[in-house]
């Protein structure tokens, strides 16, 4: 159970990184570029996996993809294909580092269709919060209809690894849904902010 002077949601654990994420990343809304594609590189990562073996891995994912810079992803040959495939640092899954690579390219050509992606995944949600308060994490759906839409349209322009259940962990990591908990101090936060 819980303890209440954590007062931080019950899925963040005893884990530092994850309580740090949980306290300074979940559910805060997110309008950065540089960060909507890490998150989303990290979240394509994650399919499968638990979260916090990705969170663990964010500074080797991070050396590993350039600082998850789009643009220098897009130009990555066949010697730095076969380089972040023998990378222990990183989750060696070959259709996953292709799709990191397809997708650079994707969220390139979002950006200039829609100015930035940020305007494209906001659009979703007419650029307001999905607030879904909970009372304990069992509750947590794994999608619900927005990211099954979001996930479509996304399949649509290109993406791959999106489907819906790595949709709504992206939604939830960029601040688009807040699934905080009602008990915990960074919800509540997050809600009288958004009032």
């Amino acid at each position: 159970m819980k303890k209440e002077k954590e007062n931080r949601c019950e899925w963040a654990g005893d884990d530092l990184l994850m309580q740090a994420y949980h306290d300074c990343e979940w559910g805060t809304p997110l309008h950065d570029e540089d960060l909507h594609f890490e998150f989303l590189l990290l979240e394509t990562m994650q399919a499968g996996l638990s979260w916090k073996t990705i969170l663990h891995k964010r500074e080797n994912f991070r050396k590993a993809f350039d600082a998850f810079d789009p643009r220098k992803i897009t130009q990555y040959d066949d010697t730095k294909r076969n380089e972040l495939l023998s990378d222990a640092g990183i989750i060696r899954n070959k259709r996953k580092i292709e799709a990191a690579i397809h997708n650079a390219g994707v969220f390139l050509e979002i950006q200039k269709e829609y100015g930035t992606f940020d305007a494209y995944i906001w659009n979703f949600t007419d650029g307001k919060v999905v607030d879904n308060p909970i009372d304990d994490s069992s509750q947590l759906p794994t999608k619900t209809e927005l990211s099954d839409n979001v996930s479509k349209e996304m399949k649509k322009k290109g993406f791959k690894f999106v489907g819906s259940v790595t949709i709504y962990a992206h939604l939830q990591a960029i601040g688009v849904i807040n699934d905080h908990e009602i008990n915990c101090q960074r919800g509540r936060e997050l809600r009288s902010a958004s009032e």
